[in-house]
């Protein structure tokens, strides 16, 4: 519960410093593992990022085409890169990448999935440290 708690509360700093598009404070308080985030990022049941976007994969067969290659996250800064996975809308609100560290204004969640995030914030950290090693 404290646990729980610091997390929240690390969070709201986090966003209690967010630029308009930028998320420039670890959601964590750390670093991520960016071996971790890889896999994540490769995992067809976790991130699902593959199924929209492609990347330096050559061992994934069938990476999505709907959304940028994952290299062009060399473009963005550590914040701007953690801001579109917690929530892609603020960057561009009619995207389609959901938001994987929100969870206001859904609708049809299923009960078990009610008021969780997508993905935690450590796995977040990690995703964000593995997209900084392809810039």
């Amino acid at each position: 519960m404290l646990r729980v708690l610091l997390l929240t509360l690390l969070l709201l700093k986090a966003f209690e410093v967010t630029a308009e598009d930028s998320i420039p404070a670890s959601l964590t308080g750390s670093k991520g593992d960016p071996a971790r985030g890889r896999a994540i990022v490769t995992n067809r049941q976790v991130g699902l990022c593959l199924l929209c976007h492609s990347g330096p994969f050559p061992e994934e067969r069938f990476q999505g085409n709907l959304a940028p290659d994952l290299r062009s996250a060399a473009r963005l800064s550590e914040g701007e890169i953690r801001q579109r996975i917690v929530d892609p809308r603020r960057a561009n609100p009619d995207t389609i990448m959901p938001a994987y560290f929100d969870t206001g204004g859904l609708t049809r969640v299923a009960p078990a999935f009610k008021g969780k995030t997508i993905l935690s914030a450590e796995q977040i950290e990690d995703i964000v440290a593995y997209l900084l090693t392809i810039k």
